[in-house]
């Protein structure tokens, strides 16, 4: 919620000219999710569009969203993977980017209850939720229409993605490129099974939440709540600041500064380097911020500085799912 469309302008003519190509965005942005702000970041961006005409440039990303997370306001509430619900969400968003196709469009989180959103066992639940041939079915018939190029998944497990790879190869249906999923020096749990299936599969991640809401960033070390920083505005973000998530996140900011490293451009360039990644998705708030996650992309990690991670990582697995 802290951007205006003239610095969203500013942030993407920025990244454009450093040659990144890629913006994913998503019905329910910004966030956290409301009422009045729903779509807002979609219409900033399709306003982008319109201004520079350049669309064709872009890899466009977008997504439907799942039922809960206290989102009432979307087509009613009850949303679930149709025909009904994806149809609409996708018409929708088409409009507000200002744009007749989308490069990938995903499913933001399951349908079904599962462990995402940062719990971490898996609880099974008996229920009932729309067959996951289904929910591919009707992506297949937008392919097919044009309206969108390629498909992917979102907040997913090995059990769905797998599934879903399963059915689109059995089927003839569109198979899914990609998984975006959280995954920083904080939560590595991606590695644990879906990592294989992205490399495997060709199936790679794309990975949010590189910074754990900025806390790899540093800014937040001794209890310090910037102003204008998403922790310190909205309460709801505490997954990375449980006890154990500070202080393996001060481990990983001090290992930092003693190899005269920005602590953000390490945690990035950790994320990059990764085989299984397809893109390091990042969420500059200001310029100022998205030149130094541009700078990552020439930061090479040296070995004794892996070793120090993976010695931290060890002592401390995955302390924020």
């Amino acid at each position: 919620e802290q951007n205006n469309e003239v610095e969203g302008f500013a942030q993407i003519d920025r990244a454009k000219a450093c040659g990144i190509n890629f913006l994913d965005t998503a019905e329910m942005y910004p966030v956290p999710p409301r009422r009045d702000t729903y779509g807002a970041t979609e219409r900033i961006i399709g306003n982008y569009f319109k201004a520079r005409g350049d669309r064709a440039d872009w890899v466009l990303a977008s997504k439907v969203a799942g039922p809960g997370n206290g989102i009432d306001y979307i087509r009613g509430g009850q949303l679930k993977h149709n025909r009904q619900h994806i149809v609409a969400a996708l018409d929708d968003s088409l409009k507000r980017l200002q744009t007749d196709w989308i490069d990938l469009y995903q499913l933001h989180w399951p349908e079904r209850s599962t462990n995402f959103f940062g719990q971490l066992g898996y609880r099974h639940q008996e229920q009932d939720f729309t067959p996951l041939q289904e929910t591919l079915e009707v992506l297949g018939e937008q392919v097919k229409a044009g309206k969108i190029r390629h498909i992917g998944l979102s907040n997913e497990t090995a059990w769905g993605t797998m599934k879903y790879l399963q059915l689109a190869d059995q089927l003839g249906l569109p198979r899914a490129v990609s998984i975006q999923n959280p995954y920083n020096l904080l939560n590595r749990s991606f590695e644990v099974g879906l990592a294989e299936v992205a490399m495997r599969e060709q199936c790679g991640l794309l990975a949010y939440s590189p910074l754990a809401f900025g806390m790899l960033s540093g800014k937040y070390e001794n209890g310090a709540r910037p102003a204008n920083a998403r922790i310190t505005l909205f309460s709801r973000f505490a997954r990375y600041t449980n006890p154990q998530a500070i202080a393996a996140c001060s481990r990983y900011v001090t290992l930092a500064r003693e190899h005269g490293l920005d602590p953000a451009q390490m945690a990035l360039a950790f994320v990059t380097r990764q085989p299984f990644v397809t893109s390091n998705i990042i969420g500059a708030t200001s310029l100022e911020q998205l030149e130094s996650n541009l700078g990552s992309l020439s930061l090479e990690l040296s070995d004794e500085l892996l070793d120090a991670i993976e010695a931290i990582h060890r002592e401390q697995p995955n302390p924020a799912p």
